[in-house]
C-alpha cells in the first residue's frame, strides 16, 4: 500500500542520510593513514657476483611476492639497447609490478673537470634511461675520495677515508654540488626526481647529504634513505634526513652482511618515517649471505609488519 506523503517524504530522508552516515568515520580514517608500497631492488638477488641475475626474473618474483615495485640496479642491465628497455617495461606491466627507481652510480668527488663532466654526462643519460622505463627517480651518489685502497678497506674503517692530498673537504662539496646542478634541467625537462642517497664519500653523514640538497634547494633533488648506511646511532641520523627524503631501500641481513649487519628496529624507522607522513616505497635491499629465495620472502614479511 502506498505511503502517506510525509511518511514518504522522511523514510527517503533517513534512506538516503544511512550510506552517508556509514561512510564518514572510514574516509576521513583512510584520508590521515600514510599508505606504504613495497619494492624489491633487483640487488637482492645479486650481490656484484660474476654471473648477473636477469632483472626479469627479479619481476616475477615481485609479481609472485606481492611487491607492487621493483627497483632496478643499473649495472645489472645487461643492455641499455631501446629494444631491451622497452621489453623490460612490458615485462613489469604484464607482471603487474611498477618499475619505481634507477639505482646507479656516479663519482663528483674528482679535482679533474673532465672526469666531472663525463660524470655528469654519464648522469644524464641515466636520467634519459629512467624516463623510458616510466621511472620516476634515479639514486644518486656523491662519489668519494678514493684514498681507499678498494672498498674492503673502505669498510673496514666503517666508510670514513681521508680528503686526496692537496684538496680539502669544501672543494669536494663543490664540486658535488656544481655537478648535480648541471643535471637539474635535465631530471625536470625529463621528469625524473633526482634521489641522493646517504652513501659513502660526502653523504657518509647526515649534515654532509642535507648540505648538499639544502643548498641546491631544488623540488628535482630530494633524498633516498638507505637504513643500512648510518653505521653508528642511525635513528637520530636517519630522523634528520627524513623529511626530504622521497625514496626508501631498507637493508635486511639474513644470513649475515658481507662487510658488516646493523640490527634494524624497523618499527623505529617506520614511526620516524610516518612522523613526515612519508607515502613513498620501502624498497628491500637484502645484502646477506643466505638463499635469497628464503630471504626475500622473509624480509618482505618483516617489512610489512613493521610499517603496517
Amino acid at each position: 500500500m502506498p505511503l502517506p506523503d510525509m511518511n514518504r517524504r522522511q523514510f527517503l530522508a533517513t534512506a538516503s542520510a544511512l550510506p552517508l552516515a556509514g561512510c564518514v568515520t572510514p574516509l576521513a580514517g583512510i584520508a590521515t593513514e600514510p599508505r606504504i608500497k613495497f619494492a624489491i631492488a633487483s640487488y637482492s638477488y645479486w650481490h656484484f657476483t660474476k654471473i648477473k641475475y636477469p632483472i626479469t626474473k627479479v619481476i616475477d618474483h615481485a609479481a609472485e611476492l606481492g611487491a607492487e615495485g621493483v627497483d632496478v640496479l643499473k649495472v645489472q642491465m645487461p643492455s641499455e639497447s631501446p629494444s631491451y628497455l622497452q621489453s623490460l617495461k612490458r615485462h613489469a606491466l604484464l607482471n603487474g609490478v611498477d618499475l619505481v627507481c634507477l639505482s646507479v652510480h656516479q663519482d663528483f668527488v674528482d679535482p679533474d673537470r673532465a672526469k666531472r663532466t663525463q660524470q655528469v654526462g654519464q648522469t644524464l643519460r641515466y636520467i634519459d634511461i629512467a624516463h623510458e622505463l616510466g621511472i620516476p627517480c634515479i639514486r644518486l651518489n656523491t662519489g668519494r675520495w678514493n684514498t681507499s685502497r678498494n672498498f674492503d678497506e673502505l669498510m673496514a674503517n666503517r666508510g670514513i677515508e681521508p680528503v686526496l692530498p692537496g684538496h680539502t673537504e669544501e672543494e669536494g662539496f663543490k664540486w658535488c654540488i656544481d655537478a648535480i646542478k648541471q643535471c637539474l634541467g635535465h631530471a625536470e625537462k625529463k621528469g625524473v626526481v633526482l634521489a641522493l642517497e646517504n652513501h659513502w664519500g660526502l653523504s657518509r653523514t647526515p649534515e654532509g647529504l642535507m648540505r648538499i640538497v639544502n643548498t641546491i634547494n631544488s623540488p628535482w633533488l630530494q633524498v633516498l634513505m638507505d637504513t643500512g648506511n648510518f653505521l653508528e646511532d642511525p635513528y637520530p641520523k636517519l630522523e634528520m634526513i627524513a623529511p626530504k627524503t622521497v625514496f626508501v631501500q631498507a637493508k635486511t641481513y639474513y644470513g649475515g652482511g658481507k662487510w658488516y649487519s646493523l640490527d634494524l628496529d624497523y618499527r623505529r624507522i617506520a614511526k620516524i618515517l610516518r612522523k613526515v607522513n612519508y607515502r613513498g616505497y620501502i624498497s628491500l635491499e637484502f645484502e646477506g649471505k643466505e638463499d635469497a629465495k628464503t630471504a626475500v620472502p622473509k624480509s618482505l614479511k618483516m617489512l610489512r609488519k613493521a610499517f603496517g
